[in-house]
């Protein structure tokens, strides 16, 4: 399934039902009091968090999600029938915006509920309009239109630690070494084209947490250049960043291939560069050690966690996660 984080949505609430005109008419009251009863509430539109799901792709080519209308009341004081709401499954970190791209709300739980289009309610029928003066009314009220609306979703994808760094950094063969996940791995930049998610599971003593392994970002990518750009803000819902930096020879050095990504962050949103963040060198099996020692230091001048790992090798990878599950512990015990 393709991953889509962005989709345009026309939401509408159903109408309410009619509320309904009629007498009694019995065998020994050929003319009793009004007894028309009131129309059903039309059906509201919910967007409802999906674990499951990790991408807006499903709703890309269904625009319009209307709930049904309520159905008339009737006679013999009898309400009409309320339609039942309509419920639209969305990944976690859904946001909605309206036309004008103002926040309305977001999906952060599996199975939060959010409102985006109300029903409208039922229109009353005669007998609510019965008055000591007036003992025969011929009022009744038509159903309420529900709320409609245009409404724009965007994706933040919800993951407890976030991979980043530039093309051919070794995001990807991390994710496949860790975990089930299976994102391509090549010998040239940008094969990772849109998020991958793994799932990293400790054990029955540890909570399972999600990684995710974001697409390279580039010199320039808070501007608009290469394909991180539009992955940026998918940073912004991760806990730990794991910024990884290639230990192998490279035409730049370790340090300023690390800074590269620090002014994107930073250019992105400066809470970013407040996260932690722990500094990784990969390909260990074919470091160099002038770039060992320059990015040792640079993350030591940062005061920030330093590791390094060979996923080929699996070299260092076990130390990684066993201290992010702890952190990722440390983080749960402070939220409660």
């Amino acid at each position: 399934m393709n991953f889509i984080d962005e989709a345009d949505l026309h939401v509408r609430g159903g109408r309410g039902g009619n509320g309904c005109l009629a007498f009694r008419r019995e065998k020994f009251e050929p003319k009793g009091g009004p007894s028309g009863g009131d129309g059903g509430r039309g059906g509201s539109v919910f967007l409802v968090g999906d674990s499951g799901m990790n991408t807006l792709y499903p709703l890309r080519h269904q625009r319009l999600h209307a709930a049904k209308r309520g159905r008339h009341g009737e006679g013999a004081n009898k309400t009409g029938r309320s339609a039942e709401d309509l419920r639209v499954r969305v990944p976690l970190g859904t946001q909605v915006l309206d036309e004008k791209r103002v926040l309305l709300g977001e999906v952060l739980l599996h199975g939060e509920e959010l409102c985006v289009a109300k029903g409208g309610d039922g229109g009353r029928g005669n007998a609510r309009f019965a008055t000591p003066t007036n003992r025969a009314p011929r009022r009744s009220e038509p159903g309420w239109e529900g709320e409609e609306r245009d409404i724009h979703l965007r994706l933040k994808l919800l993951a407890d630690v976030g991979v980043i760094g530039l093309p051919n950094a070794g995001k990807s063969t991390f994710i496949r070494t860790v975990s089930a996940a299976r994102p391509k791995v090549a010998d040239y930049p940008f094969t990772t084209l849109v998020p991958n998610l793994g799932v990293i599971d400790g054990g029955y003593d540890r909570r399972p947490f999600v990684i995710a392994d974001l697409p390279g970002l580039i010199e320039g990518a808070a501007a608009g250049a290469g394909l991180g750009h539009r992955f940026l803000r998918h940073i912004e819902r991760c806990r730990i960043l794991l910024h990884f930096v290639d230990l192998s020879t490279g035409e730049a050095t370790s340090v300023s291939e690390l800074e590269v990504l620090e002014r994107e962050l930073g250019a992105y949103s400066t809470d970013l560069l407040e996260r932690p963040r722990w500094i990784v060198g990969t390909k260990l099996d074919a470091a160099a050690k002038e770039r060992q020692s320059e990015l040792a230091a640079a993350a030591q001048v940062r005061d920030v966690p330093y590791y390094e790992i060979s996923s080929v090798g699996r070299l260092g990878t076990r130390e990684l996660i066993g201290d992010l599950e702890s952190a990722l512990d440390r983080m749960d015990a402070s939220d409660e």
